[in-house]
């Protein structure tokens, strides 16, 4: 019930901004992104790609907008922009002369019909997994959600390896001009077909790669201009974010589902010499189905975890680290600290050289939901201000 009227809100408000700012969707290409996990480093990965091929470019992801040539701080606990703001900022684009806009867009935006009016010119989904159940209830509604992006674009662009989207994306795609990308099944963008090199670390940050080079090849980019650019790119803030190397390496991240946790602990267990530390809690009021597969997925790579808050707004954040424990299997030491700071604090305080210490679920946000309030944070400055009383 309540999902049904936030939809017909939303609905209503879409509707009218379309008409109040003339439909800008229609007078620009708008690439919209989605997936579970990569969809802003894809997003960025894509606006940087059209900029260097020389087109004026706007892009909403969910660390900043940038509309126009002006940047925006998107950095809170956000979805998509709601309706108006959102076709506010296309009109600008358009104004602006720009050709091209990358949307972010998630399974709350289509759900909820922010994006409604909206004429995607490209649509891709990089993966769907566990996520934003409490909203959609059942896997099958959230996937059926994020397909639908595909549905309403001229161009479909679909990650080949992720077996269950692509088998259910197919029979809803046979009218599209499909591209499909990967790296372990036969795609028509693969490292092979379209090579590359990258800054970034992690067999998912290749995906993203590949995805944005797909988009490029749909949008028929010369591959000059495409490969200058993913060499180039350097990540995205609170995206596997180095913020330390001395004594020992500290990451941010903003993995927060137990499929993005899986990546970005594999990856950073590769480059630990020593112990992986990992520091991370889930969010309070949220798909709590997910909180012992995040610590399963943790435990999977970690020596030592320390549980603590990440928004736990009105829920006890005792009872979302108990959660996370029940999946954490035998090996692995847990620490707990209900105090975010005190959590980081630790972590510095244990490390040794050659460990890393891996934070995630906050990445680039700057603020925490603590009760009612959103009380400001950085997980960087956090590592920054424990490294400094450390020495």
């Amino acid at each position: 019930m309540l999902r049904s009227l936030k939809g017909l809100y939303h609905l209503l408000l879409a509707a009218a901004a379309n008409v109040r700012y003339g439909f800008p969707s229609r007078k620009i290409t708008v690439i919209g992104v989605s997936g579970t996990d990569g969809k802003t480093t894809t997003t960025t990965l894509i606006y940087e790609i059209l900029k260097a091929a020389g087109y004026k470019t706007s892009m909403i992801s969910t660390v900043n907008a940038v509309i126009a040539g002006k940047t925006y701080e998107t950095g809170l606990h956000v979805t998509n922009p709601g309706p108006f703001e959102l076709q506010k900022y296309l009109r600008a684009a358009v104004d602006h002369g720009d050709t091209h806009m990358v949307l972010e867009v998630t399974s709350h935006g289509l759900s909820q019909h922010r994006v409604f009016g909206i004429h995607f010119s490209v649509g891709i989904i990089t993966n769907v997994t566990h996520e934003h159940l409490d909203w959609h209830k059942t896997f099958e509604h959230y996937l059926k959600t994020k397909l639908s992006l595909l549905t309403r674009a001229t161009i479909a662009v679909i990650n080949r390896d992720e077996s269950e989207l692509y088998n259910k994306a197919i029979p809803l795609l046979r009218r599209k001009n499909l591209i499909t990308y990967g790296i372990r099944r036969e795609a028509m963008i693969t490292p092979q077909t379209y090579s590359f090199t990258t800054k970034l670390p992690g067999e998912f940050n290749q995906y993203n790669c590949l995805a944005a080079l797909a988009v490029a090849s749909a949008l028929e980019i010369p591959k000059k201009a495409a490969r200058e650019a993913v060499a180039a790119f350097a990540g995205v803030p609170g995206r596997m974010e180095i913020v330390s190397r001395e004594p020992y390496t500290v990451i941010v991240d903003f993995a927060h589902t137990p499929n993005a946790i899986d990546r970005a602990l594999k990856t950073a267990r590769e480059s630990a010499k020593k112990r992986l530390i990992h520091v991370f809690g889930s969010a309070g009021l949220r798909d709590a189905a997910k909180r012992p597969l995040m610590g399963k997925a943790s435990g999977r790579y970690a020596d030592i975890i320390i549980l603590t808050e990440e928004d736990y707004r009105t829920e006890n954040v005792e009872t979302i680290m108990d959660d996370i424990a029940k999946g954490v299997d035998p090996g692995p030491q847990i620490y707990r600290f209900p105090n975010r700071r005190n959590a980081i604090g630790f972590a510095i305080k244990i490390a040794q050289p050659r460990d890393v210490i891996i934070i995630t679920g906050k990445g680039h946000e700057r603020s925490l939901a603590r009760g009612k309030r959103e009380c400001p944070w950085s997980d960087t400055e956090a590592v920054k201000k424990s490294l400094k009383l450390l020495s």
